[in-house]
């Protein structure tokens, strides 16, 4: 019999699996979500598929529609300003301390980032990896990396949208090159620079949204018609 421990272990297990899932464009928006096939995939029975079910709807990350099923949640525009506006209020004011109270090792170890990027401009699933560091060693270097927290939990609306950026409209080189203006600024100890370039780099995620909707409008909340199809939603490559 399994106990209440392995239960709860079981959840976390499926829900975080499912949830990355979703935030990194494995099920798409709009995608149909069936308990047992996701059981089968994970090796596990319903329960847990359908407690983390409901967990991911809380976020916003599923919808539930009475006779058709569960669905991935499509993209939803004001959740993106939202959580922009939390990482950008949280990275700002953790910039303004790194300009002031870097050191040669913040510097280095944001270079070696930018490097790595560089290696890595062809594989989007490993630049966005190296993405998170980078900005993660940004709010190290202004003494606030447990502040990421807050950023993360907030951000997976935006993580989507981010991603569908970078496999459809957002060059990696153009991000790299913002990343390379911030440490510039840091580095030289520009507090204007560095804020602007952060802001813009941070900020560039609308004009991807925009440009994803006017070409891909189903992977986006549309009020006039939420209901879903039975289908499988392409993402473009």
């Amino acid at each position: 019999m399994a106990t209440t421990a392995g239960k709860a272990s079981a959840r976390v297990t499926v829900h975080r699996e499912i949830r990355q899932r979703i935030i990194t464009l494995q099920l798409p928006p709009g995608h149909p979500l069936s308990e047992n096939e996701l059981a089968g995939e994970l090796e596990v029975s319903r329960t847990p598929v359908r407690e983390s079910l409901l967990l991911l709807v809380e976020e916003d990350l599923v919808r539930v529609f009475p006779k058709l099923g569960s669905f991935v949640a499509r993209v939803d525009p004001q959740r993106i300003a939202d959580a922009q506006f939390v990482r950008e209020a949280v990275e700002v004011a953790s910039l303004t301390d790194a300009v002031e109270h870097r050191t040669d090792e913040d510097v280095e170890a944001l270079r070696d980032l930018l490097e790595q990027q560089r290696a890595a401009a062809d594989d989007v699933g490993r630049f966005f990896e190296l993405d998170e560091a980078f900005h993660q060693r940004l709010l190290t270097a202004g003494g606030h990396i447990n502040a990421w927290r807050t950023v993360e939990q907030a951000k997976a609306h935006l993580d989507r949208a981010r991603r569908l950026g970078l496999r459809t409209v957002s060059p990696v080189s153009a991000l790299i090159d913002q990343h390379t203006s911030i440490v510039d600024g840091i580095e030289s100890r520009d507090l204007e620079a560095a804020l602007a370039a952060l802001r813009g780099h941070l900020r560039a995620v609308f004009e991807d949204v925009e440009r994803i909707r006017a070409e891909s409008p189903g992977l986006f909340v549309d009020s006039t018609d939420e209901r879903p199809v039975r289908r499988s939603v392409t993402v473009l490559r």
